[in-house]
């Protein structure tokens, strides 16, 4: 695969690789928890996409209208994507090749072309949440003018993908650090808050949809935790990252599992730190109604004090400028693997941030944008959950990594459940459920 970003997909310095190679041939004479720090950065990569602005969006109307009651979608959503992450892991690993390349080698022209633009246009619903968020949380911070600040976010996006010129290390500490504000934001809102534990238990164990509306947002929770671009872009990111053959391999698998549960844990908990704090402060107070990210914002200070919609403003600045650079990397590996097509990545930042130019300046309300956008990446996910199974549960492209049994059913589990609430979802909008 050619390089994607003036470096190669994942590439790490040698000081980092040769760490790696120590661990991995069991010569390593530190602390057993230091062995993983090679291999920590792609499922932190991927993870980003969890926590990204269309979170938000979901997770706010969600707590609002519904208190705790859809925490237990994110429980689920969250258990699919760590699912979903490890196969994908998996497959760069075993394959040496991603998702989107693998689909050009075992698919007829035809398919490979509807595909791709499949997966564009969910690309183009990422960016767009993403770019929006950046956008949102920059006019929170600053007061500046929505157009301007779409335009500053789309400047701050390449000073972050920038970064790789330096190698793709420094890129994934510095999404890293920028999940780790929005984890610590969430926190210091939740210590502020001071929510009830008793309904969040029944939130997280008792399944319960109702309304119609509460479908509509349990399947963008869906689409906003369980992303199709970062199941394409966690396969590239893991590809010969680190080489390895035989047993190591495998050793090499262990470590990337302990790399997805330990982003997506924290995802997880950062998900559902939005949906609670949403409820403890909205719902209880009679607040059902706080549709949009801005009334958030503006709702937190007379209920929780300044300090918390300054820090909400910050975290959803944190989450658009690492998800943004992350998008953009996800099109760009769709592009080249299905479709073996390079273009500067400037000039693929500067396309897809067009409709959300349009968005700004035709003044639609970014939160409902944003929940479409979410709607929209859920439809996508068949298209990527299905072939991921297809691919890791066969012994001759996976090898000594192939799913086992029982894997292949809970991933097929899993995308049965994606596509039962998908078509719920159209059922429900034809037949005009209220």
């Amino acid at each position: 695969m050619k390089p994607l970003f003036g470096i190669e997909t994942g590439s790490l310095d040698s000081r980092t690789i040769a760490a790696a190679e120590i661990a991995l041939s069991r010569e390593w004479l530190g602390h057993r928890y230091t062995r993983l720090l090679p291999f920590l950065g792609p499922a932190f990569i991927a993870a980003v996409a969890y926590v990204d602005p269309g979170n938000y969006a979901t997770n706010i109307q969600s707590g609002a209208k519904f208190g705790y009651r859809l925490l237990w979608v994110i429980l689920a959503s969250n258990c699919i994507a760590m699912l979903v992450q490890l196969l994908s892991a998996k497959l760069g690993i075993a394959t040496g090749r991603n998702l989107a390349e693998l689909w050009r080698e075992y698919f007829p022209k035809p398919i490979i072309w509807g595909m791709w633009v499949i997966m564009e246009v969910v690309a183009m619903a990422t960016d767009l949440a993403e770019f929006l968020g950046t956008s949102v949380g920059l006019f929170l911070l600053f007061n500046i003018p929505l157009i301007w600040a779409g335009l500053l976010a789309v400047l701050i996006n390449f000073a972050v993908l920038g970064l790789q010129r330096y190698g793709f290390r420094p890129l994934e500490i510095a999404i890293a650090a920028l999940i780790g504000v929005v984890a610590g934001s969430y926190l210091i809102e939740l210590v502020l808050v001071k929510p009830d534990l008793g309904p969040i238990a029944r939130g997280l164990v008792i399944p319960s949809f109702g309304e119609h509306e509460a479908v509509v947002l349990s399947v963008g929770i869906l689409g906003a935790t369980v992303m199709p671009h970062v199941i394409f872009l966690h396969s590239a990111l893991t590809q010969d990252r680190i080489p390895a053959r035989g047993e190591k391999k495998l050793r090499l698998f262990r470590f990337e599992f302990a790399d997805v549960f330990l982003a997506m844990a924290i995802a997880g908990a950062v998900n559902a730190a939005m949906l609670i704090m949403a409820a403890a402060t909205f719902f209880n107070n009679g607040m059902h109604e706080i549709g949009t990210i801005e009334e958030a914002h503006r709702t937190l200070s007379p209920l929780l004090g300044s300090a918390s919609s300054t820090i909400f403003a910050i975290s959803l600045l944190a989450s658009g400028i690492s998800s943004s650079a992350v998008g953009t990397m996800s099109g760009q590996v769709v592009m080249q693997g299905f479709m073996h097509f390079h273009i500067p990545i400037s000039i693929r930042r500067i396309v897809t941030v067009i409709p959300s130019i349009i968005v700004i300046l035709m003044g639609l309300d970014p939160t409902s944008t944003l929940i479409i956008s979410q709607v929209v990446l859920s439809f996508g996910l068949p298209f990527a959950v299905i072939p991921l199974v297809f691919f890791t549960r066969k012994k001759e492209i996976m090898g000594d990594l192939v799913n086992r049994p029982a894997t292949t059913f809970f991933a097929g589990l899993a995308g049965a459940l994606i596509l039962a609430l998908n078509m719920y979802l159209i059922y429900s909008m034809a037949t005009g459920a209220s």
